[in-house]
């Protein structure tokens, strides 16, 4: 593998140090970090890349993507998802285990779904496996083989080939994973009993009227899963994640089980961040997700969580499906498949929110790079621009904008709510393992990503100061 140097007036190190530098990068690792005597460093102009003013940082992990194959790859395939992720300066996904066929529940499937990525990725990738009923014997070997972690629903989770967990399911799941080092993510929304919501909102068979599906998916559902989260993992002590967020009201609950000893994390996603209910125009499915994107002011106090260090990353949760599924022309919100598109712009998403809510770069690496590589048990190589680690890198500039149309979006569809947003922060080149494989809107002619295999014995990696995990 080519030696490549990169070049910057601005490269953010560890510590949010934003300085010149030369990241000269051997064999896929970074070998050494030059500071000083710069115009000294050895230069190639025909290899090594000069960012000039450009900002060079860690190159996103992001740890919630669904790619779909195999089984749907109409709906998204590892070609298109990394070559989105790639336009969009994510360097790693992990993907997770359902909306393929069929999930990644067995090791056999887990198999299965590397053999179908191998050879298509222009990122590197790593896998959460899934926690369903009756297969907590298959979770062990699953760890031995390779896999992040597991997900688990607690509600119907969209497809009926991955079942949603009950909880004497969660026990015996946990009582596999307990002195694993795994952890266990949750889709955290759990069905109300029907007395609970009698004198609520009238549910609806059908509605272009978005208000009406929020109302069918209330904080309640959000907040009271959560409770049970916090139970489990305070009764068994193993690594628990309460994915995608919406909830601004489970808050004191998270924050309770934490300060009980609970190893407990928690995301947020962009489109929770960057939008919000009322917003939304009448019969734009393309907006719907579960949990679903709530108010104005949840929205505010979201953004403060992750200022006080209450939520511990920041994802995508790409979540694609074919135009159909989203029935646009009818426009019935009840009926269209929720999730979100957004892998590709989750950079310029979240630099454009934080900017208004007064975070920085070195926010955004810790947010989308260091603990979302630590919760997939990749911060000994993902994450972070230190010597030893992976050469996965993002150019990017921060000032500038980039205005989202379908001629720029390289998810396998167009369909998304972002179409038309201008948004902070363009990305230039995306360099992974020192080769590259995005610039300046091309794209290496060959995918150059590796599958990321987790190593039990360094998962999740020791805890930090300054983070839950």
């Amino acid at each position: 593998m080519a030696s490549i140097r990169v070049r910057s007036r601005r490269v953010l190190l560890p510590g949010g140090k934003e300085c010149p530098a030369v990241v000269e990068i051997k064999n896929g690792v970074i070998a050494a970090i030059h500071r000083q005597n710069l115009d000294q460093v050895s230069w190639d102009p025909l290899t090594d890349l000069d960012a000039g003013e450009k900002l060079v940082m860690p190159g996103v992990v992001d740890s919630h993507v669904h790619v779909n194959e195999p089984g749907r790859t109409q709906w998204e395939g590892y070609q298109t998802a990394t070559r989105a992720a790639a336009a969009g300066g994510v360097t790693t996904i992990v993907d997770m285990p359902l909306n393929c066929i069929p999930p990644t529940t067995t090791l056999e499937a887990f198999h299965l779904k590397m053999s179908h990525a191998k050879t298509s990725c222009h990122v590197d990738v790593a896998f959460w496996g899934g926690v369903v009923p009756k297969n907590q014997l298959e979770l062990r070997p699953m760890i031995r083989a390779g896999i992040a972690g597991f997900k688990c629903f607690l509600i119907h989770s969209g497809v009926d080939e991955f079942p949603h967990v009950t909880e004497q399911d969660l026990h015996q799941a946990l009582q596999q994973l307990q002195g694993t080092n795994s952890v266990l993510l949750f889709h955290a929304e759990m069905e109300l009993p029907s007395e609970s919501q009698s004198g609520g909102p009238e549910q609806v068979d059908a509605s272009s009227d978005y208000q009406d599906f929020l109302a069918s998916r209330p904080k309640e559902m959000e907040n009271n899963a959560i409770e049970l989260v916090a139970k489990m993992c305070l009764q068994y002590r193993v690594p628990c994640h309460i994915v995608h967020l919406s909830s601004a009201d489970a808050l004191p609950i998270i924050r309770d089980a934490r300060r009980r000893g609970a190893p407990l994390t928690v995301e947020t996603c962009h489109h929770y961040l960057s939008l919000n209910s009322d917003d939304v125009p009448q019969g734009a499915t393309h907006f719907k997700c579960c949990p679903p994107i709530r108010q104005k002011n949840n929205q505010e106090v979201l953004w403060q969580a992750l200022k006080d260090g209450d939520i511990d990353m920041v994802v995508s949760d790409h979540s694609p499906c074919t135009p159909e599924l989203k029935v646009l022309e009818e426009g019935d919100f009840m009926k269209a498949w929720g999730g979100i598109s957004s892998l590709q712009f989750g950079l310029s998403l979240f630099w454009t929110g934080a900017k208004k809510n007064g975070m920085g770069l070195q926010d955004m690496v810790s947010l989308m790079c260091e603990r979302t590589a630590l919760l997939a048990g990749l911060s000994h190589q993902k994450g972070a621009l230190k010597v030893g680690m992976d050469g996965d890198i993002v150019i990017w500039d921060p000032e500038s904008t980039i205005t989202i149309q379908p001629e720029n979006v390289h998810h396998r569809h167009k369909v998304t709510p972002y179409s038309g947003f201008t948004l902070q922060g363009a990305v230039h080149t995306t360099i992974v393992r020192g080769q590259v494989v995005y610039q300046a809107g091309s794209f290496s002619e060959q995918p150059k990503g590796s599958l990321l295999l987790c190593d039990a014995d360094q998962r999740r990696g020791p805890p930090r100061a300054d983070s839950h995990l």
